[in-house]
């Protein structure tokens, strides 16, 4: 008989459902027992962190920097402002809608607490930052030396860390997701918890339209094109793009909707693959608005300078994960750690709410490759005008 493979996305909702029923009946012992896994793995994910980081963003920038030229700049720097400007944009809203439908109360919800007998503890080999800076010195580096046997060895890791990714990572998240649930409905703190989480949910769904209307108005305004018309010409690719989870594997739709769109074959075969591991505007604005909506739930504020820490952070980790479901998430653990403060706890119901809704970031930001592809297009045919005159 064949065998019927279950996705990721319904595990996780079984394992939410599932891990908050088992919270109100689960003896102490269990939930103890559970948290030992819970916290071992959010170590484990601190410590992976950083082979995230070297294995898959040293390979990216080398890949990138072998396609030298102008246009392969202009479309790394739109990319670019696209990310940025969706991070800072997810923040005003954060600022100016949580305080607003939200309050705190997380941490004093908790009624009982149920420690774990034992952890593990996993200190990763280096921070973020310093993974991020050699990254980008062993990248740049293979393209300038020329070091065919480094860049083969950033290859071979990256597979090693794809490999990691896809048989221990995935397949554990449901537990772990599942253990959290469970200590958040057995310590009372499930309703705010619950209640709040949706309306994050709500306000990154809206966010996300808002995005992408904005990268086709101004698309529409440079390639003078109907923005509108443009948009709906990408609805299938984003429809794929929710339900795969996946920008790499969705870029034969998001060539076939932007060759509708009238950008040339050129310019579609160069920015549409580029852009899916440069372009992360829609996981950004989640990354975001999922970050300020627990700190508003915990009694935090959302201050200015730790938000930008972040975002410039999440710019760069975030390239290390196209292609892997919820890989956003997971890369950037350390992160909102460093520029947030965010405990193990916070984080993991982090986790939770951004693998339950990761098509969405990922539909954005395939979606919004389309209107740079029409912006690059335009630029590179009034680059082909002017050299014609």
């Amino acid at each position: 008989m064949r065998k019927i493979k279950i996705g990721l996305l319904p595990r996780l909702f079984a394992a939410l459902a599932v891990g908050a029923v088992l919270g109100f009946f689960a003896p102490d012992w269990l939930l103890r027992s559970m948290n030992c896994f819970r916290d071992t793995f959010g170590q484990f994910i601190k410590f992976f962190v950083t082979f995230i980081i070297i294995g898959l963003v040293t390979p990216a920038i080398a890949d990138t920097g072998r396609a030298a030229g102008r246009t392969l700049l202009v479309t790394m720097g739109i990319a670019y402002a696209s990310t940025l400007f969706a991070g800072y944009f997810a923040y005003g809203v954060s600022s100016s809608v949580f305080p607003a439908i939200m309050s705190g109360g997380l941490q004093d919800a908790a009624t009982r607490a149920f420690p774990a007998y034992f952890s593990l503890k996993i200190p990763p080999i280096m921070d973020v930052t310093t993974a991020l800076a050699a990254a980008f010195l062993v990248g740049l580096g293979i393209v300038v030396a020329k070091a065919e046997t480094l860049e083969r060895a950033a290859h071979e890791l990256r597979n090693i860390v794809s490999w990691a990714l896809d048989k221990a990572f995935v397949p554990l998240l449901p537990f772990y997701v599942l253990s959290t649930m469970a200590d958040l409905t057995a310590s009372g703190r499930l309703a705010v918890v619950g209640g709040g989480c949706l309306k994050i949910m709500g306000v990154a769904l809206a966010t996300s339209v808002i995005v992408l209307l904005v990268q086709f108005s101004v698309a529409g305004v440079v390639a003078r094109k109907n923005p509108i018309k443009a948009l709906l010409t990408m609805l299938p690719a984003y429809l794929t793009g929710w339900g795969c989870c996946s920008s790499a594997a969705t870029i034969p739709y998001t060539l076939a909707q932007t060759r509708k769109n009238g950008v040339s074959d050129e310019t579609a075969d160069l920015v549409i693959p580029l852009c899916a591991n440069v372009h992360l505007a829609g996981s950004m604005a989640n990354m975001v608005i999922y970050a300020a909506g627990l700190a508003v739930m915990a009694g935090d504020g959302l201050p200015f300078g730790a938000f930008t820490e972040y975002i410039l952070m999440v710019s760069v980790t975030a390239v290390a994960s196209p292609g892997v479901p919820g890989g956003v998430v997971l890369a950037c653990a350390s992160v909102a750690e460093a520029a947030l403060g965010f405990s193990p706890d916070r984080y993991a119901i982090m986790i939770a709410v951004y693998m339950a809704l990761d098509g969405m970031g990922t539909a954005c930001n395939l979606t919004g490759d389309g209107a740079i592809a029409m912006i690059v297009d335009r630029i590179r045919g009034r680059r082909a005008d002017l050299t014609t005159k």
